[in-house]
């Protein structure tokens, strides 16, 4: 709870009095560095955290990746770790706060590791250096005659200095520019399996997450919001909500999205049953008139279908495509759709915000980013950043959906007008029914095969941009660039030697979307593999062997053939039962997944998984295969459990009742492999998930011969 009440700022000046010792910033290792570039409209975000070593010998990393479930306390530490020669248990985590100064701060596109790696290790070994330096003068000896070791610089003499007694005097050294790394053989920490020392808080109940976070003196306040998202307040009858115990006031408020903001009620009490107890008996008139056409699945999938017998905008093109489509004897087309979905994270949105009439505020939340929250909350207030401290809480999970801080600017927008701390709680109900969604999307496929080789290949994709609805940064004319990072030949390796084209076509919703866990790997993934399947049939192919013929890349045929290895991929299977594959490159990681079903009355039953991932370096095994499996089972949800609908306005799910996910019983046996590549680190927590459904599907066509081509679908009644 400390770390949540006392503020950086706090804690640098109580750590300044303590006598500061060696305050390592790394923004110099961190030049160019960059998130991936989407439009101009995208902020360019460099990564720069801190490392503190005080004259105790405590070691302090201000960790710029806040942590969702991904594991951003294990392995930002672990890099620093390795490198200072400590054991994890010495470094002491402290969140960012958004401060500029840090840099990127935001979790999110499996970024932290990847990110991070040469710049935490970089500032680790530029601090050990510059301790091995210090304590090498004061000896008079040879610094290559010093080695550090257990928080200390240790003499061939067996004499030696904590890092606590050399801090002071090493902090008055010029900062390394290009420190000496260890070499992966060297490793103590990244690479090996160890213990998660966050682990036993989180299943004690001893961990805070957003939702535990109390504030003196603060209200909670529980938000009305109209059924079809968009809708606006007629009238507010609040006779009965006055009526109950504890609730102070009712005010018309709202929820500004990047896109558009739209009208809101909240009931603010003294307590938070109060606060729901009263919403429940509050009636609001809403004027909900347009949206039963721009709110309405159907309307939007006719429209990316109607979409689909049109030329896209082209992202990329190898060869005349459609010249060669045409004169094509052995070709194929499809459509391959998937849906809305949302987040559905354990606990749901929530914040505090305490605006003052001073003008300065203070948030306390579960975010993905406190950087992008402070500059969202600067531009809705129209304050300054030195005026915002923003206090970073343990998510429980977010997916994507904390990086949207919708709820964030409701709790800002009511404490301004209460003049207190506002702790806003979103329901379930909320959660699901309100949206952000991962978008609906619609993959027009065509290819053709030529000798028995798929040589021509078109993936045109079709839906809402988030670039477009989030950012405003996708020009009437162009194709969203996000589509390049998983299917452009640069990425995906597939090579066709005939033709080869990636086009995209923008139908546009009310429907509010942003990115979910894999972006748009997880839309886009279905159409390509499964089709890829279609093709290697039509070629009278073994899907396996097709892939490994237009994938030359090394890697990727190392994946492959691992699977092909673990997954007994040539094994004889008896009758009704089959086995799919596929692979897909997300976030610099390669992955790759079988699945074997079994024919069970109407459907088919979910045997095995088996995943193999290349993410390159890693840190720590254990948490890769974590991340795995997670991904399975989301995966797995999203392609056999419920999507999200609207009809005539209004979203059609509301709890987990109408929005299954995947139960224990249901989990199928699981295993994950990683593939020692060597190479620069990818994501992990979400390239795992592409390769999912469509390996489903391409085991439900060699169980069964039927071939699906829309998610979700009922696993249990194939038709």
């Amino acid at each position: 709870m400390e770390n949540i009440k006392n503020s950086r700022r706090n804690f640098l000046k109580t750590s300044a009095v303590a006598s500061f010792g060696l305050a390592l910033g790394i923004s110099g290792f961190t030049k160019d560095a960059s998130l991936k570039k989407i439009s101009a409209a995208i902020l360019k975000l460099e990564i720069n955290p801190f490392i503190i070593i005080d004259t105790a010998g405590n070691i302090t990393l201000v960790n710029p990746r806040p942590d969702m479930g991904q594991g951003s306390t294990q392995a930002v530490p672990s890099l620093l770790a390795e490198e200072l020669e400590v054991s994890l248990n010495k470094v002491l985590i402290v969140q960012s706060d958004g401060n500029g100064k840090y840099g990127s701060q935001t979790s999110g596109g499996s970024s932290s590791v990847r990110e991070l790696w040469l710049p935490i290790r970089k500032a680790g070994a530029a601090a050990r250096e510059m301790l091995t330096t210090t304590a090498a003068k004061r000896w008079n000896v040879p610094v290559s005659e010093c080695r550090a070791e257990d928080g200390k610089i240790v003499h061939t003499t067996g004499k030696s200095l904590t890092y606590g007694e050399l801090a002071d005097d090493a902090s008055k050294l010029e900062i390394p520019k290009e420190p000496k790394l260890k070499e992966a053989k060297d490793f103590k920490i990244i690479g090996k399996y160890n213990q998660r020392l966050d682990v036993p808080e989180r299943v004690t109940g001893k961990a805070i997450y957003g939702i535990d976070v109390d504030v003196p003196g603060m209200v909670y306040a529980s938000i009305l919001h109209s059924p079809a998202i968009h809708g606006k307040v007629v009238s507010i009858d609040d006779s009965e909500t006055k009526k109950v115990k504890g609730v102070l006031q009712v005010i018309k408020t709202e929820r500004t999205m990047p896109h558009r903001t739209s009208e809101a009620v909240a009931v603010v009490a003294t307590n938070c049953w109060a606060a729901l107890k009263g919403k429940k008996a509050l009636k609001v008139k809403w004027d909900n008139a347009g949206y039963e056409k721009s709110l309405n699945n159907a309307d939007y999938f006719a429209a990316t279908t109607e979409a689909a017998g049109k030329p896209g905008i082209n992202f990329e093109e190898k060869g005349d495509f459609s010249a060669k489509f045409a004169a094509a004897k052995e070709k194929l087309e499809a459509n391959y759709e998937t849906p809305f979905l949302a987040h559905a994270p354990i606990e749901p949105e929530n914040a505090i915000a305490h605006v003052k009439d001073d003008g300065s505020v203070e948030i306390w939340a579960p975010v993905q980013g406190p950087d992008w929250t402070l500059r969202d909350v600067c531009g809705y207030l129209k304050v300054k950043p030195e005026q915002v401290k923003i206090n970073v809480a343990l998510l429980g999970g977010a997916f994507g959906r904390k990086a949207y801080h919708d709820f964030v600017l409701e709790a800002c927008h009511i404490s301004k007008q209460v003049k207190k701390p506002v702790k806003v709680i979103w329901s379930r109900e909320d959660d699901i029914s309100q949206g952000p969604y991962r978008p609906g999307m619609l993959s027009h496929m065509q290819g053709f095969v030529d000798k028995g080789k798929i040589t021509g290949f078109h993936h045109h994709t079709i839906g809402e941009s988030i670039a477009r609805q989030v950012f405003k940064g996708l020009k009437e004319d162009e194709a969203d660039s996000w589509i390049g990072g998983e299917l452009s030949i640069e990425n995906s390796k597939y090579q066709f030697d005939a033709a080869s084209k990636v086009s995209w076509t923008n139908v546009k919703t009310d429907i509010p979307v942003v990115w979910w866990r894999s972006v748009y790997a997880s839309n886009f993934g279905w159409g390509q593999e499964c089709f890829i399947d279609e093709l290697a049939h039509l070629a009278k192919k073994d899907p396996l062997k097709a892939r490994l013929e237009i994938l030359p890349d090394e890697r990727f045929q190392k994946v492959l053939n691992t699977l092909a290895e673990k997954a007994n991929w040539d094994e004889k299977l008896p009758e009704g039962s089959g086995k799919g594959i596929a692979v897909f490159k997300s976030f610099g990681s390669i992955s790759a997944c079988c699945i074997t079903v079994t024919k069970k009355d109407q459907g088919v039953r979910i045997d095995k998984v088996v995943s193999v991932i290349d993410c390159g370096y890693y840190v720590n095994p254990d948490n890769v295969k974590a991340q795995t499996e997670g991904n399975i089972i989301m995966g797995l949800t999203a392609a056999i459990k419920d999507g999200i609908t609207f009809t005539n306005g209004i979203c059609d799910q509301t709890n987990f009742h109408q929005y299954n996910i995947l139960r224990l019983n249901e989990t199928p046996k699981m295993e994950v492999h990683i593939v020692d590549s060597g190479s620069v680190p990818g994501g992990v927590g979400e390239p795992g998930l592409p390769p999912i459904a469509p390996a489903l599907g391409n085991a439900v066509f060699a169980a069964t011969g039927k071939r699906i081509r829309k998610l979700p679908f009922d696993i249990n009644n194939l038709g």
